[in-house]
């Protein structure tokens, strides 16, 4: 069965099926709701229903409280109407929507960047090229039909492999498996690229980006992309992590600060060892912002890492003043358990 969806404040209409995600259908008709992890756990994609009936597939409770829920609030990734809707929620007012593709892909290399952060580089077939916008990402796709998604670190001007960073999870099928057994020249496929992670060039207000462990590896690729076209807005990266081993590139974001008067890097450990002879910044990466700026009103944030990092984060900085809007996020979730 169809119904109809109408997004306010814009206006905006599209069909969906009664067996399809709002969010898959807004994609599908050419409308950019913001969303990350596509599976209901990183609350990203989260709105409301001003009219009409919803019914959710499997979500984490994080990301769609019981409050959450009695105030009309949906996780449209995993929402399908019962009826026609109209709801709530900004569109991303991205200047290029790209189709995703379903591409092979080559395991060109795997290099150690930390004892559980592989750097994985991908190579397309020569007569391909994946277009993309930095920052956002792309899912692979499993033998047994299930997907992993890793952001893209590389920026879409240096495109002649794609570069990911992947930490090892404990019991995680794909990641043990890339770690502990996948050699090189290994032929994967992947569907992508997916996200509304990316750069608001239309803006010229000054950013400040938040990362919390391998959360830099799209950072990495805005901040590259933005450096390479000349961007001029002040920048400021805080990257945290636990230990100094954990911040497993410094020499980039040292190297990208000692080149550029508009970029600014901070490194955050809140569990530095004895060995790495810390005297930086130490403490939860977001209390770090938050020292450095009582009044967020006048800037942007793109904010990426765990769940609960990028949670208490959005909390805090709309708090001190970051108009909601301003907000930018991409959490990084495991896959569900089946």
């Amino acid at each position: 069965m169809s119904f109809q969806v109408t997004i306010q404040p814009s206006g905006h209409t599209f069909a969906t099926q009664s067996d399809e995600t709002i969010l898959s259908a807004a994609l599908e008709a050419g409308f950019n709701l913001p969303y990350g992890c596509r599976n209901g756990a990183c609350g990203a994609c989260k709105g409301k229903v001003l009219e009409g009936t919803v019914e959710h597939t499997d979500y984490q409770a994080h990301a769609l409280s019981e409050k959450d829920v009695a105030e009309g609030l949906a996780l449209f990734c995993c929402a399908k109407p019962q009826t026609d809707l109209v709801i709530e929620c900004r569109e991303v007012g991205l200047k290029a929507a790209i189709q995703p593709r379903t591409l092979p892909c080559r395991v060109e290399k795997k290099v150690q960047l930390a004892p559980d952060v592989i750097a994985m580089y991908l190579k397309l077939p020569a007569n391909e090229r994946l277009q993309f916008l930095p920052g956002q990402y792309v899912e692979f796709l499993l033998k047994d039909g299930a997907r992993r998604a890793f952001s893209l670190a590389n920026a879409p001007f240096d495109d002649q492999t794609l570069e990911l960073h992947l930490r090892l999870i404990p019991g995680g099928k794909f990641t043990e498996y890339v770690f502990k057994e996948m050699p090189e020249k290994t032929i994967l496929r992947f569907e992508g690229p997916f996200g509304t992670f990316t750069l608001r060039e239309d803006s010229d207000k000054p950013i400040i980006f938040v990362a919390g462990g391998t959360g830099f590896a799209p950072i990495k690729g805005i901040i590259e992309h933005a450096l390479h076209h000349g961007c001029k807005r002040e920048m400021v990266l805080y990257w945290g992590a636990l230990a100094g081993q954990d911040l497993y590139m410094p020499e980039l974001p040292q190297t990208w600060a000692a080149e550029h008067a508009n970029f600014r890097f901070i490194p955050v450990l809140s569990e530095p060892k004895p060995e790495d002879a810390w005297t930086g910044r130490t403490g939860f990466v977001h209390q770090a912002v938050l020292s450095d700026y009582a009044d967020l009103s006048a800037y942007q944030v793109y904010c990426c890492g765990a769940p609960a990092m990028v949670e208490v984060a959005h909390r805090d900085f709309t708090a001190s003043g970051l108009p909601e809007g301003e907000f930018f996020s991409d959490a990084f979730t495991f896959a569900p358990k089946k």
